[in-house]
């Protein structure tokens, strides 16, 4: 008789052991999983986040490149109205030469 209570308290501790184990270990379990599921959550949002800013900054490199194509045809346009300038300064020289040549012809006939 004391071998089978014995028996049964020892069964019975053993099972209240292994279903508060089974409980604990549960409990860890759903944690992990809730864990998990947020940091699941928090990647996509980031993922979205990072596409989100990849975006504007290819739209940023894209106006970047229209505005050094801008900025390169600018700096042809001025160098060619720098040349246009001091073609129409030499000729504008020449010309005043030439005035002064005919003042001074002009003087010396009268």
């Amino acid at each position: 008789m004391f071998l089978e209570w014995s028996l049964l308290t020892i069964v019975t501790l053993g099972a209240l052991f292994f279903l508060v184990k089974m409980f604990y270990f549960r409990s860890i379990t759903v944690k992990e999983q809730r864990s998990s599921e947020m940091m699941k959550l928090t990647l996509k949002e980031a993922e979205v986040l990072i596409r989100k800013y990849q975006i504007q900054l290819q739209r940023a490199l894209g106006n970047v490149d229209i505005l050094s194509e801008e900025l390169n045809n600018l700096r042809n346009e001025l160098k060619s109205l720098k040349q246009r300038n001091s073609k129409h300064r030499s000729e504008t020289d020449r010309l005043q030469n030439k005035i002064k040549e005919l003042e001074g012809r002009i003087d010396a006939l009268i």
